[in-house]
């Protein structure tokens, strides 16, 4: 018979009236247990608290009314992390079987199992302190309790997600499986938006031969030096800090275009660098940037994020994202996207395979579908919101909606008269000013869109405010036009499921903003990817959270992050102790049907 041994305690049942044992820590086989530092433990303990032990290490049975165990020091505090958050975290991460994917395809690659503990604590970092990667290898040894690791070094780090790199495409579909299966979620409708994020310095990457996705295509050429540079440049192997390790290299692969080869390698289709100057959604076209994509569901889960060079237009992604989605587990879905993705070679792309889409349509566009809609008479229908929608028929094959907002069009008339208001204060007495300084005013009046859409030019060169262009904004206030090819939705499920796409742009704040996904701490290719794919993650995280409980992100990890653990140390041993948890924790902790941590998280003597 195998005896086991567990530190236990009673604790009282108010709803079931009755008391429930409570295991506190499992010292495992009985055969195993060290009784003497056992033993050693009980005298440090009771010395703690205050009373004698019940039996003397001394060997009389006491220890002479001291109260110190015959001289022996008692256990000393000697700090305390917060535990929280991360144990909230990592439990999600083991429920959601992230910890299991990543141990499964690291063991296949006869990887250090060791690397998912660490890449659990990268986005850790995000949810809870972001900071740099060299930041986060000392947060881990020193601010805070990851399970499961106890330090870990920057190199670590950047091998860690220079492997990443490699797992995300069987990681993010093993992700979605388990986060579908979790929360049953609704995956008829899926919102895809992008956004940029720039990076403070002087120059833009070189270009580099690109296929259709984005990514580097090798160099065929068979030049010695531009083959070393590549490997050099990959960000794949073991880099220092920062990757300062690899920045030379970088260099070099990203030049490597030349070196003899002729025409682009097989599968590039265009030259790009990653980090490269493009449209900013930050209002930031001065510096370089790169684009990245989510999809996210109708409950505001993101379940994959993609990275493309920074000039890569919205309207040619979509079809990647679609393409990088048709294999995982999805009944029929309808695709969501704002107006950037309204291309008619889009449009058709999304229609494949039975595919359907809701798609924003330019009203200021002046194409003939917008026009038509415009022209067209009908009664409005309130629907949720404060939204009001009217369906039209212009085409056999797409059905448009109409959507008014009356809010948004006060709004949107405050704003014009304002505008006017300005622009007509800029062109007073612009008739006395010779040709040539009317044609200065008239430039820099160029230079903002939202005064010259109301500028008109006579044909004597003279300024005035268009009235017809006024006429003609007016009645667009507080209106966008939709288009879609389902043939089952109602006007209402087409308006609202539009309305939902602002779930993604949450996510970009909370991305830009609480996760701090800039600034980006590296200039590699692959490591900008990883870091981008860590912030995924974390958002994934604390958004499940969210949705579970109900309470923002930051409302939570202020209150988990009180949940601490005390180190206390002597020469018996350290063991680790938990704060007691709050009722705010405990009911956070109910909420996502987590049990609180052990009271005792770990006990070690000396050898």
């Amino acid at each position: 018979m195998v005896r086991y041994l567990q530190l236990a305690h009673n604790e009282w049942d108010a709803a079931a009236k009755t008391s429930r044992m409570k295991v506190l820590y499992n010292f495992g086989r009985a055969e195993d247990l060290d009784r003497a530092a056992v033993a050693r433990l009980i005298a440090s303990l009771s010395r703690l608290v205050g009373d004698a032990p019940a039996t003397g290490l001394d060997g009389d049975g006491g220890d002479g009314g001291r109260g110190d165990g015959g001289g022996l020091p008692g256990l000393e505090f000697t700090e305390s992390r917060p535990l929280g958050g991360a144990y909230v975290l990592d439990a999600l991460w083991a429920r959601l079987g992230i910890a299991a994917t990543m141990r499964t395809l690291l063991g296949s690659a006869r990887r250090d199992a060791a690397t998912e503990r660490v890449l659990f604590a990268l986005v850790a970092n995000r949810a809870l302190a972001p900071s740099s990667k060299l930041a986060a290898a000392d947060w881990v040894g020193g601010d805070v309790h990851i399970p499961g690791l106890a330090e870990t070094t920057d190199d670590a780090c950047y091998r860690a997600m220079d492997w990443l790199i490699e797992a995300e495409p069987v990681l993010a579909k093993d992700v979605y499986d388990s986060v579908a299966d979790l929360l049953n979620l609704e995956v008829d409708l899926l919102f895809f938006d992008t956004t940029s994020t720039y990076f403070e310095t002087e120059a833009a990457d070189d270009p580099l031969w690109r296929d259709q996705q984005g990514h580097p295509v090798p160099d065929t050429s068979t030049s010695t030096s531009t083959s070393t540079s590549s490997e050099t440049g990959t960000g794949t192997g073991g880099q220092t800090s920062d990757d300062s390790g690899a920045e030379s290299g970088d260099g070099g692969a990203e030049s490597g275009d030349g070196g003899g080869q002729v025409g682009p390698p097989a599968g590039a289709v265009k030259q790009a660098g990653f980090r490269t100057y493009g449209k900013s959604k930050d209002s930031r076209d001065d510096l370089p940037q790169v684009v990245i994509g989510m999809a996210v569901t109708r409950d505001g889960i993101p379940v994959r994020v993609w990275s493309w060079p920074g000039n890569t237009a919205d309207s040619a992604l979509i079809r990647q994202v679609k393409d990088d989605m048709r294999d995982w587990n999805l009944a029929r879905v309808v695709w969501v996207g704002d107006r950037g993705f309204t291309s008619t070679q889009n449009r058709r792309y999304l229609q494949r395979a039975g595919g359907g889409y809701i798609l924003g349509e330019k009203l200021r566009s002046g194409s003939p579908e917008a026009t038509a809609a415009l022209g067209r008479a009908g009664r409005y229908q309130a629907v949720a919101g404060n939204l009001r929608v009217k369906e039209v028929r212009i085409s056999e094959h797409e059905r448009f909606v109409i959507c008014h907002n009356p809010e948004a069009a006060d709004r949107d008339a405050t704003i014009r008269t304002q505008l006017i208001a300005r622009l007509e204060e800029m062109i007073t007495g612009s008739d006395q000013l010779s040709a040539t300084k009317r044609a200065e005013l008239r430039g820099v009046i160029s230079t903002k869109p939202g005064l010259n859409r109301y500028l008109r030019v006579t044909a004597g060169g003279l300024l005035r405010v268009d009235a017809t262009a006024v006429n003609a904004e007016s009645k667009l206030d507080g209106k966008y036009l939709l288009r879609t090819n389902e043939p089952h939705l109602s006007a209402e499920d087409i308006a609202l499921g539009y309305k939902q796409l602002l779930e993604v742009e949450r996510g970009w704040r909370d991305l830009k903003q609480i996760l701090d996904l800039r600034p980006v701490h590296h200039r590699l290719e692959d490591r900008i990817r990883a870091h981008v794919i860590l912030c995924w993650l974390a958002l994934l995280l604390i958004r499940i959270i969210e949705t579970t409980t109900g309470d923002t992100w930051t409302n939570l990890r202020r209150e988990l992050q009180r949940l601490h653990v005390g180190t206390f140390t002597g020469p018996v041993g350290t063991y680790r102790q938990t704060t007691q948890t709050t009722p705010a924790q405990t009911q956070i902790l109910a909420q996502l049907d987590l049990m609180p941590p052990p009271r005792i998280l770990g006990l070690t003597t000396p050898d």
